[in-house]
């Protein structure tokens, strides 16, 4: 299965140039712990960085920092990493751990935001392969125990 196939097409995104505090709320509106920040370019949005609920209270609560006095730019995560539409959830899945995210901007093959994935996404497409790998066993299981005569 691909990102592509995955990941959330609705995605929570903001300039770059917007306030935190306006993220907060925008986080709080659309039941959502980011925000996908972009630019625009070709009338399409490319992602810049992902700001999160845990940036927020780790380098703007924790310190005691008024939200209103930040732009998105400031306190979010700039390193991105981003996934392509067309990767394998095996390939997110490492490049993921291997950089420490728990989410990721998907990009089309011209880099522009088309969705975004989590660990909790990933998550749920493998708890139902292992299922339906569990269903396999016991019917093949069942199929043997039928089968037989002896």
């Amino acid at each position: 299965m691909t990102i592509g196939e995955i990941c959330s097409r609705e995605v929570t995104v903001m300039d770059r140039s917007e306030s935190v505090e306006e993220a907060v709320k925008l986080m709080r509106e659309d039941h959502v712990g980011d925000v996908v920040v972009t630019e625009s370019r070709d009338g399409k949005r490319v992602p810049l960085g992902i700001l999160t609920d845990r940036d927020v209270l780790i380098e703007v609560v924790a310190k005691d920092v008024p939200l209103s006095s930040l732009k998105t730019s400031d306190v979010m995560s700039g390193d991105l990493l981003s996934v392509t539409e067309h990767e394998s959830e095996s390939d997110a899945i490492s490049r993921m751990r291997s950089r420490g995210v728990r989410r990721a901007p998907v990009v089309d093959a011209e880099g522009f935001l088309v969705g975004i994935v989590s660990i909790d996404d990933l998550l749920e497409v493998l708890a139902e392969d292992l299922s339906n790998i569990a269903a396999l066993i016991s019917r093949e299981q069942k199929r043997e125990r039928d089968t037989r005569t002896v």
